[in-house]
């Protein structure tokens, strides 16, 4: 997991040096590649489980949150988030926690759909401040009204949601593809 957000982190670099210099050495293309667009693809309430915690490893301190339910929606799709997947997190030695989520999802038409969610939360106390992002690798079938999703990439939200007395735990994911 450690080696997939570095080799992901190391891919963002390179891209990012080399849009630089395409955006320097290109005065009709200057914004080409200046600011990502995205388009809205889902919502996803995802009902978790109790936390396992597993302890202190050579990494950190380790934990598993079972996913347990939910549902999703967007403008072109909907369905349900299947129990039987797990949140792995670690919490890094400098607070930071690194989740590898594995999950699957059902539509409404009945394809489902595996996710593999990876993201990092940074909480900064001294400035109130809560950052969650997440790239998500989605295996679609072949051949479905979905296959589209099998050619892009996604980027994610994650928010925890204030739970009312009698509410089941969830966490709300919004996915966002690149355009």
């Amino acid at each position: 997991m450690k080696r997939n957000l570095i080799y992901l982190l190391l891919l963002v670099f390179f891209v990012s040096e080399n849009v630089k210099s395409q955006n320097i050495n290109s005065e009709k293309n200057d914004s080409l590649y200046k600011d990502f667009k995205t388009e809205f693809i889902w919502e996803a309430r995802v009902k978790i489980g109790s936390m396992i915690n597993v302890g202190e490893s050579k990494r950190g301190t380790r934990r598993i949150i079972p996913i347990i339910g939910g549902t999703f929606c967007g403008p072109k799709i909907k369905g349900e988030i299947l129990p039987g997947g797990d949140d792995w997190q670690l919490v890094r030695p400098d607070g930071d926690t690194e989740l590898y989520a594995r999950y699957l999802l059902k539509t409404n038409d009945g394809y489902i759909f595996q996710i593999i969610n990876q993201a990092l939360i940074h909480t900064d106390n001294s400035v109130n401040s809560f950052y969650c992002k997440s790239v998500l690798d989605i295996e679609v079938p072949n051949n479905s009204p979905y296959d589209y999703l099998n050619h892009a990439i996604f980027l994610g939200t994650l928010t925890m949601p204030d739970l009312k007395l009698g509410d089941e735990p969830y966490v709300i994911i919004r996915m966002y593809k690149v355009l």
